[in-house]
């Protein structure tokens, strides 16, 4: 990879800052972050490998091989230290930004369950009711519940298998981000 390439991964022209770059890189690392994909596969394994094509030119670009000009004397050492802490630093952005979203769907996904609860809870009640009346109309009813209170424990599993996941890539997440803060102290 050169720099024209790791650029333009970032979507930037070889004019770009490293203001200019590490901006591009937290933008684009919130919407390709594989973890926004988590409810399908196929979309996920895609992001995935865009993420490391983001995540690369990002660390090609503050590692110091990716400058326009020349480290001096002496600073290289300076330079290799400074991309590191920026790769990091960009790393740590996208745990941010990834986290961010995993908790806005967790929210939905309890929502979701909550909302199958009520729907079982209602239908069971309902079900209980009419199921013994004579048929017709009640018979009509006492289906249609027995129906709802079937979708709803279909959708309070469901949607508890979801949040399982969500909580573990959240703690997958907490993980790296303890990780990162403590190579970022030894620098």
């Amino acid at each position: 990879m050169n720099r024209l390439e790791a650029l333009h991964i970032l979507g930037l022209g070889d004019d770009a800052t490293a203001d200019e770059i590490k901006t591009a890189y937290k933008e684009t690392a919130q919407i390709l972050h594989p973890d926004k994909f988590a409810s399908n596969k196929k979309l996920q394994e895609r992001a995935t490998e865009q993420f490391k094509n983001l995540q690369e030119a990002y660390a090609y670009l503050t590692s110091g091989k990716g400058t326009k000009g020349q480290v001096g004397r002496g600073g290289r050492s300076s330079a290799a230290q400074e991309g590191s802490r920026a790769n990091i630093e960009a790393r740590l952005a996208g745990i941010a930004a990834a986290r961010a979203q995993l908790v806005a769907q967790r929210d939905e996904v309890s929502d979701e369950r909550r909302n199958g609860m009520i729907m079982a809870a209602i239908g069971a009640v309902v079900a209980l009711f009419t199921i013994r009346r004579p048929m017709g109309l009640f018979g009509f009813v006492a289906a249609a519940a027995t129906t709802a209170t079937v979708w709803g424990v279909v959708q309070v599993v469901s949607a508890n298998r979801t949040l399982d996941t969500l909580n573990a890539h959240l703690r997958k997440l907490n993980q790296e981000k303890k990780l990162l803060l403590a190579e970022l102290d030894e620098l």
